[in-house]
């Protein structure tokens, strides 16, 4: 017996809310003032420029194969943000993510050698198949607009993650206009993605695996800083980037 779309929706924002990437201890070495780990930013947003690269591609899917015409228009108006940022008077939201990249000191072609970990990878496969499978379209959509969007709706002490990372580095607003944009925009993208997976999902087993595409994705986040953190945080790990100097 399926839930209520209310009781259902209800379900998916308390299992978004209930996982939270910040608590992960990579984020208390970025955030110390008194480390101030260049390098460490480096390589974490080297591996979220992968991220950022398919995610255009996910969402374009998305609206392609909206069963719901009521939806469309929305995923339409998301992609056309994603590609031009004329929404939020910016910019294209790669080349956003370009801007922050050279802040931090790194090259365009150190930035474009950057390959990703392996549990980067999982979760860019896991999206990129749920949104291209037959019959997955449900569990793509909460992938995608609810566990993946959501993640840059979360705040320690009451500021964003990269609030708290423009301070202890010194960055200036414009250098995080990626991170600002999509705080704004995800707000109204979360909600929209709650709604339409709360539509789509009229059975117990579509609601059921929309909830499991939600907390799998979150855990796949997870499990990215997890790779992160054994990659570049322990004593005998190699903590450099090649040609860039901490």
């Amino acid at each position: 017996m399926p839930q209520s779309k209310p009781a259902f929706k209800a379900q998916l924002r308390s299992l978004l809310n209930s996982h939270l990437t910040l608590a992960h201890p990579i984020f208390d070495r970025l955030m110390d003032p008194d480390a101030k780990d260049i390098v460490l930013l480096r390589q974490v947003a080297l591996q979220g420029y992968q991220l950022t690269k398919h995610f255009l591609g996910y969402v374009e899917h998305l609206f392609f194969h909206c069963p719901l015409p009521t939806f469309k228009r929305g995923l339409l108006i998301n992609v056309y943000e994603e590609e031009t940022g004329r929404l939020s008077r910016t910019d294209n939201h790669v080349v956003l993510m370009q801007h922050f990249i050279r802040a931090l000191g790194i090259s365009d072609e150190e930035r474009d050698a950057a390959r990703p970990l392996p549990a980067t990878q999982d979760l860019i496969d896991y999206r990129l198949h749920a949104v291209r499978g037959r019959g997955s379209y449900h569990i793509g959509a909460a992938a995608v607009m609810i566990a993946s969007e959501g993640q840059n709706l979360e705040v320690k002490a009451g500021e964003a993650r990269h609030e708290l990372l423009g301070k202890v580095y010194g960055l200036k607003e414009e250098d995080l206009l990626f991170f600002s944009v999509h705080q704004a925009e995800d707000v109204g993208h979360v909600e929209q993605g709650l709604n339409l997976v709360s539509e789509l999902c009229d059975t117990d087993r579509l609601q059921q695996e929309a909830l499991h595409a939600v907390d799998h994705t979150c855990r796949l986040f997870y499990a990215m800083y997890d790779g992160m953190y054994l990659a570049y945080c322990r004593p005998a790990a190699r903590r450099t980037i090649p040609g860039v100097v901490a």
